[in-house]
């Protein structure tokens, strides 16, 4: 049971900066690298197949191809939908950088559709409107863990014969309509990075149950190189390999994919704890006016990779930025996910320009990220639901005695 906060001072001051995420490694995860340091493939060997096989098995999907990082993954994804130039696809602005990069590395031009301001979420209907017959592909983002609107973009997708990846690096362990995220688009593709829900380090996966883009994935990810005997164009001997696209080095190291194999066999449990995590935010915060807790579709079951409060700006007497570095004072390490992709200056000069995605700008003026991660102790929650309650205390508004 979590212990119920002082609420007139911070009751719980923290020396230490209390991060964001942060992975959690046992003794398990240790012995397993270990055992492959000591065996004889610490790259491009055994540990590699099981890993893809733990992933595959646990969100229902044929194939898995793993990769050095979830940014390679969606690459390899872009390689394997045929993205091109003068190819549209369509995605969020309000996601990491690599969901839209992925789609420049192949010659591609991003289109980008705004969010639901209840969820964040990219909306399916401003998808729909920025359809052309240049559209290609979408890419949609589970962005915080909680999956999109699935199944009408799925329809939307197959309505309009457009290839859909699913980028769910926020939401490994999720469902929707009872369906483990990974067993909905064309490709999927989660990412290990240690702030993760596993972690294996770097690295990423692409989940399909399609066998042309596996194929095309396995060779993407290995210089676009074969030497699979009904895959060759001749066969000179046993040595014998064909580079047959121009593919990458974009290959997960044995050791990384050991620890992944004993993080999976966690992933249940550190799943559960980060909705324990966020139902006490959401107790605590949303009794707080002028604080937005995330909104939660029905049908989704989020696994909660960030939780994010909207500091709504008529309701405080100092902005987001102050609000923010207050909270960095306290020793919480709130950050800010994510600046809309098209105002970096890259893609300023790419031509995208500001106001193209209102609601992603509004969100972004009035987001902050609280920690969130399975290590937190209840002592670690009560101390970041403190340090908030004080800092809205001293900033919340009143108005003729009365709060606003």
């Amino acid at each position: 049971m979590f212990e119920k906060p002082d609420l007139s001072l911070p009751k719980h001051v923290r020396t230490t900066m209390l991060p964001y995420g942060q992975q959690w490694l046992d003794e398990q995860d240790i012995e397993a690298v270990t055992k492959v340091l000591r065996g004889d493939f610490i790259t491009q060997g055994p540990a590699i197949i099981a890993f893809e096989t733990k992933i595959a098995n646990y969100v229902n999907a044929k194939y898995a191809v793993a990769f050095a990082n979830g940014t390679a993954a969606l690459h390899g994804a872009c390689f394997a939908a045929g993205i091109g130039e003068g190819d549209e696809v369509i995605t969020t602005p309000i996601t990491f950088l690599a969901s839209s990069n992925c789609v420049l590395y192949q010659g591609g031009t991003p289109v980008f559709a705004d969010i639901d301001m209840d969820t964040y979420n990219v909306d399916p209907e401003q998808i729909e409107s920025k359809i052309t017959c240049r559209t290609k592909a979408i890419i949609a983002v589970d962005f915080t863990g909680q999956p999109v609107e699935i199944d009408r973009i799925s329809m939307l997708a197959r309505d309009r014969d457009l290839i859909l990846i699913e980028d769910a690096a926020h939401s490994l362990g999720a469902s929707y309509a009872g369906r483990k995220i990974g067993a909905w688009a064309d490709m999927t593709m989660f990412s290990f990075h240690p702030v993760k829900h596993v972690t294996t380090g770097e690295g990423g996966v692409i989940v399909t149950d399609n066998e042309v883009f596996y194929r095309r994935l396995l060779l993407f990810r290995n210089h676009g190189m074969t030497k699979n005997p009904e895959e060759l164009t001749r066969n000179d001997g046993p040595w014998y390999y064909e580079m047959q696209e121009l593919g990458f080095n974009y290959r997960m190291t044995d050791m990384q994919a050991a620890l992944g194999v004993t993080q999976m066999d966690k992933l249940d449990f550190f799943v559960t704890r980060r909705r324990e995590i966020a139902a006490r935010y959401n107790e605590a915060f949303s009794k707080l006016e002028g604080l937005v807790i995330p909104g939660q579709q029905s049908r989704a079951e989020s696994s909660w990779h960030l939780y994010i409060l909207r500091w709504i700006p008529e309701h405080f007497s100092a902005g987001r930025d102050v609000i923010f570095n207050e909270l960095r004072s306290l020793n919480i390490g709130v950050h800010v996910h994510y600046i809309p992709v098209y105002l970096q200056p890259y893609y300023q000069r790419m031509g995208y320009r500001d106001g193209i995605c209102p609601n992603a700008e509004q969100y972004y003026r009035t987001a902050i990220t609280v920690p969130l991660f399975p290590k937190m102790t209840d002592q670690n929650v009560n101390e970041v639901v403190d340090a908030i309650e004080t800092v809205y205390r001293k900033y919340h508004m009143q108005i003729k005695g009365r709060l606003l």
